[in-house]
């Protein structure tokens, strides 16, 4: 949800909501007249898409570039970031000389796209790679010198880190010494220490020049790739070898899934990218990709709705409750059988994992509503932890108890042995990643780091409640601010008859919409609840009506339990205000645009 934590005298409160049902302020996006009749004019825009366009800080003659984002003027040299130079030379010469390669990866959809590019690269240029994905119940997040002495042990001289390893000092610096070159390729906050290792491609190192620090990690890994080609071009090895070089951009359809799932913001390159990927992906040519859309019944162009809710969590399964391995091997197989098979596999997996998330999301929700009790202040930062829990849904129980209190949440498995696996979300303004760092400094933790709005870390049982000390000390002041200052900023007021498929088709000019580039949101004022019900579980469903007769269908998604859900049910037959995003819903060969409820105020 796209909120602002600091606005400003300058934002005009949209129908005089000063605090919502979930307790913000409804304030405009601003936007210069001037400029969004200039962008609308020279466009061919409709005025509101305008001014969503000028409500996200793109002037006039930035306009073209953000409607139509090409890799053309957004992609980096690859010789921009520190040691990719180094790097990509290293494996131009293990290619060269027939070396045996490993890519070791992380087990989400950012680890799983960016294994999966290395192999088919150099599965395009008829060389062989082994990817290497660490099982999270047995070995954790990240390189473990165990396994990175098997690969050497197999006979491996070059070893490439993906989506991990910045700050994995102990096993790279154990592999280096036993041999085996080691490439990190990773995003996450780096420390001003590096690993010992022949490169460290990461645009978030401490000494890298800033502008890319956005990248996922499938980001960095496609540029490296891109690197590594224009290497061999330059070495004529293509000309040698009397073969052709892969087409890379084919390859977009992966970054584009990465990017998203990993939540990274959707602005500059990553915009780019996930724009051309998203063509790419509807196209159907990854294998793959096309048979987990056909098992998620995907029948219509993919968005980033579909890589986000539908894809990512079928290739995350794999790793939280499977085999970690299951999403590499799916995105680069050109196998459709193999394909078809892994897909059918990953889908019954999805389907534990949300047996499993709904079972340690019910006992989490219990214990820090026990903790807090019936009008009890609720802590800066919210830790839930036992014995038992599964360590592949723990990020997703974070989530929901973070939607929930609105407050950084970590949750921790512990095993029967006492060592504990957490997860980390946190909310606007405030930096969990840093602070996970500065835990593990501290030796609270035995290992941890992560981003701003997400962090991992493990550590022993006896230490939790020293974390939550820490945390809340050292968070206190800046969850604080950011709850106090708490707002949602919306695009302008709509009346319910503006709401169509036309609308929404003009709307998604602007996107693709993620982090970075929010969903477009607008208020409705006075509209009269017809129709409340739950649906599913805990989501709720109404039917909204002007005063003009408009009727549209409306959705507020997981609210049943919140006050968000209560007031809407409470306010059948009634007038209120509401929040929002319009999106098509496709259904027997018809279109119609719907409310996703965010907010409202009675």
């Amino acid at each position: 949800m796209d909120t602002d934590i600091n606005p400003t005298a300058n934002h005009d409160v949209i129908l005089a909501v000063e605090k919502s049902v979930t307790g913000r302020m409804w304030v405009a996006r601003p936007a210069e007249h001037r400029i969004v009749q200039a962008i609308s004019q020279n466009h061919s825009l409709p005025e509101i898409v305008a001014r969503v366009v000028a409500g996200r800080g793109i002037g006039i003659d930035d306009a073209a570039i953000f409607l139509n984002p090409t890799l053309k003027e957004t992609l980096p040299d690859p010789s921009h970031f520190k040691d990719m130079d180094k790097a990509c030379s290293r494996v131009a010469d293990a290619i060269v000389t027939g070396e045996k390669v490993a890519v070791f990866g992380d087990y989400d959809v950012d680890g799983a796209t960016s294994s999966a590019i290395f192999k088919l690269f150099f599965k395009s240029i008829g060389q062989d790679i082994t990817a290497y994905i660490p099982d999270r119940m047995r070995e954790g997040y990240g390189p473990n010198t165990k396994a990175l002495l098997e690969l050497k042990a197999a006979g491996h001289s070059l070893a490439i880190t993906v989506d991990c390893g910045i700050v994995s000092f102990d096993p790279i610096a154990a592999a280096t010494d036993a041999g085996l070159d080691i490439i990190v390729v990773d995003h996450h906050q780096a420390e001003a220490k590096l690993p010992d290792a022949v490169a460290v491609v990461n645009p978030n190192r401490v000494d890298e020049e800033p502008g890319y620090g956005q990248l996922a990690a499938i980001g960095v890994s496609f540029i490296t790739v891109v690197g590594i080609n224009r290497e061999l071009r330059k070495r004529s090895w293509y000309q040698e070898q009397d073969i052709a070089e892969p087409g890379l951009l084919n390859w977009l359809d992966l970054v584009a899934l990465g990017t998203i799932c990993d939540m990274v913001p959707l602005t500059g390159i990553n915009r780019a990218m996930v724009t051309q990927g998203l063509k790419i992906m509807a196209m159907r040519k990854n294998i793959g990709l096309k048979a987990l859309s056909d098992v998620a019944s995907i029948n219509e162009p993919p968005g980033t709705y579909h890589a986000g809710f539908l894809l990512g969590p079928r290739v995350n399964a794999g790793g939280r409750v499977g085999r970690s391995e299951a999403g590499t091997i799916l995105l680069s197989t050109d196998d459709e059988q193999e394909a078809s098979r892994i897909s059918q596999e990953l889908n019954t997996y999805n389907a534990e994992r949300k047996t499993i998330e709904a079972m340690v999301l019910e006992d989490a929700m219990g214990q820090v509503s026990n903790k807090i009790g019936v009008g009890g202040i609720v802590p800066p930062v919210i830790i839930a932890s036992n014995v038992g829990w599964h360590p592949g849904v723990i990020g997703i129980a974070a989530g929901r108890l973070k939607e929930h209190f609105n407050r950084p949440t970590i949750v921790i498995a512990i095993d029967e042995n006492g060592d504990a696996k957490g997860s980390g979300r946190s909310i606007m303004g405030v930096d969990l990643g840093a602070a996970i760092t500065a835990a593990r400094q501290s030796e609270i933790l035995t290992a941890g780091g992560g981003h701003a709005m997400a962090a991992g870390l493990s550590m022993r049982q006896e230490n939790i409640k020293n974390l939550g000390n820490f945390l809340n000390e050292r968070l206190k002041n800046k969850v604080d601010d950011a709850i106090t200052t708490l707002s949602l900023k919306l695009d302008g007021v709509l009346n319910l008859s503006a709401v169509n498929a036309a609308l929404v088709d003009d709307l998604d000019k602007v996107g693709p919409y993620g982090q970075g580039n929010a969903q477009p949101r607008f208020a409705f004022s006075n509209v009269l609840l017809t129709y409340v019900d739950i649906v599913g579980k805990d989501h709720v469903k109404c039917t909204l009506k002007s005063g003009d007769g408009s009727t549209v269908k409306a959705m507020a998604f997981r609210s049943a339990d919140k006050p968000l859900g209560q007031l809407l049910i409470e306010s059948r037959g009634k007038n209120i205000k509401i929040a929002g995003t319009i999106r098509n819903n496709h259904w027997n060969g018809r279109t119609t645009a719907e409310i996703f409820i965010d907010d409202a105020c009675a």
